[in-house]
């Protein structure tokens, strides 16, 4: 869908990362608008998990720059990119199993009244965001354990939607979730853009990215080779993309298309 072109939340200007000899990024930029999903594809050891480590401040670049707003930033560590309105969800959720929705979404955040937790405002707070993404737990004094893998998945992004972020940064969202849930979990991706934030979701799905994103951008060799308009990309653009071979079987070129809408 068009979007109105404007200043990006979030950008990634020339960023490049590496592990030891290997390039995991390689001279990246990108921009995430508000009010939209953006897919990042390709195939594995692209650099996918490392950008979304990257521009959630859990990893450093070793060269590059990071801007929100358009005026560059520094994110040392993931709580200072929570701070800029940044949050991400890693493929291991986080999660504490023993505890319940509830204090899993304000660990280390808790809310308080005259010195003591305040309960009675984190329930209501809880049900407030789960319901932002119409998320269905049983209840949120129910253990993580108890929970299916969707809702696990809904209470790791409802615990970013607690300090109020600007975008979302989801790694592997889908990964090990059957039919049912992968739905639940793009309707909830729906929900984020229509609250007004910008999403980056990391999925090697294409079906599914293809079914909520704006935009696909794919990672071949840690570089951008392809930025596409998710309504008009084909699978076939998306596939010779990602290898580098057409269905001719020729090499295809980087293709650079204009990151705004």
């Amino acid at each position: 869908m068009n979007r109105t072109p404007g200043t990006p939340v979030l950008s990634v200007r020339g960023v490049s990362r590496n592990y030891g000899a290997v390039r995991a990024l390689v001279d990246v930029d990108l921009d995430i608008h508000a009010h939209e999903v953006v897919a990042i594809v390709g195939d594995i050891g692209a650099g996918k998990s490392t950008l979304a480590r990257v521009m959630s401040g859990a990893l450093a670049p070793d060269s590059g720059t990071i801007e929100v707003d358009g005026a560059p930033v520094t994110m040392p560590s993931t709580r200072a990119a929570r701070e800029l309105g940044i949050a991400a969800v890693f493929q291991d959720l986080a999660l504490a199993e023993n505890l319940d929705v509830v204090q899993n979404l304000f660990l280390g955040q808790e809310l308080r009244r005259a010195g003591m937790l305040d309960e009675r405002r984190m329930e209501r707070r809880a049900w407030e965001v789960l319901s932002q993404l119409a998320a269905r737990v049983p209840s949120v004094r129910a253990p993580v354990r108890a929970l299916s893998g969707g809702q696990r998945q809904a209470v790791a992004v409802a615990r970013t939607l607690v300090g109020n972020p600007r975008v979302v940064v989801l790694d592997e969202p889908l990964a090990s979730l059957g039919i049912s849930q992968t739905a639940e979990v793009l309707n909830m991706v729906e929900r984020l853009r229509e609250s007004g934030l910008g999403v980056v979701m990391i999925s090697h799905s294409m079906v599914d990215v293809q079914a909520v994103a704006d935009r696909i951008v794919v990672l071949r060799l840690g570089r951008i080779n392809g930025d596409f308009d998710a309504e008009h990309a084909s699978y076939e653009d998306l596939i010779a993309a990602i290898t580098g071979i057409t269905p001719t079987g020729r090499a295809a070129r980087p293709t650079t298309r204009p990151a705004t809408l």
